[in-house]
């Protein structure tokens, strides 16, 4: 059974105050309430890419990372989206995150299907794409349920060596 998941979107204001790890303008201005997981180091180089996007194109946001929101239990537990909306080639890539305390408990694998259903719904994408650290036994596992499959790897400048999945977008 899929978590009963959404995913928060957030404006310039909210990634400002999560790219500044402050806590009580965090939750001052996104739509809900945010954990110190969100507002930590691990998260802020993230918000503050999605800042830079939000003020250079407002209408990028809908596109971009929020807050994964846990309906049930009325709690943040991560963060997941598109790095943007799709590209020249109909290219959107999917990224997301769960807080060390919410891990293991399928939130990940709910974020993932939250974002295919979007895309699905997209008529502009065409293609979705992952890139996992080679390390990440349990985001590679994640990618090959869903259909993903190793297309080569990449150096990021903040992550290092990752492996590229993609998948043709699901159907509508």
């Amino acid at each position: 059974m899929t978590k009963p998941i959404r995913i928060i979107h957030l404006d310039a204001d909210s990634f400002r105050a999560l790219s500044e790890g402050d806590l009580a303008a965090a939750n001052r201005v996104t739509p809900v309430p945010v954990s110190d997981y969100l507002v930590g180091p691990e998260p802020r180089g993230t918000w503050q890419r999605r800042l830079g996007q939000a003020l250079e194109d407002p209408a990028s946001a809908a596109w971009t990372t929020g807050i994964i929101w846990d309906d049930q239990a009325g709690v943040a537990v991560g963060r997941a989206g598109f790095h943007g909306p799709p590209d020249e080639t109909g290219m959107v890539e999917i990224g997301y995150a769960v807080d060390p305390a919410h891990r293991r408990r399928g939130y990940a694998g709910a974020a993932l299907a939250a974002l295919l259903a979007r895309a699905a719904r997209e008529p502009d994408v065409r293609t979705v794409r992952l890139s996992i650290a080679p390390g990440n036994s349990v985001s590679r596992r994640l990618a090959d349920r869903y259909g993903f499959r190793e297309v080569g790897e990449q150096e990021d400048e903040e992550d290092g060596l990752e492996i590229v999945y993609e998948r043709e977008a699901p159907s509508r």
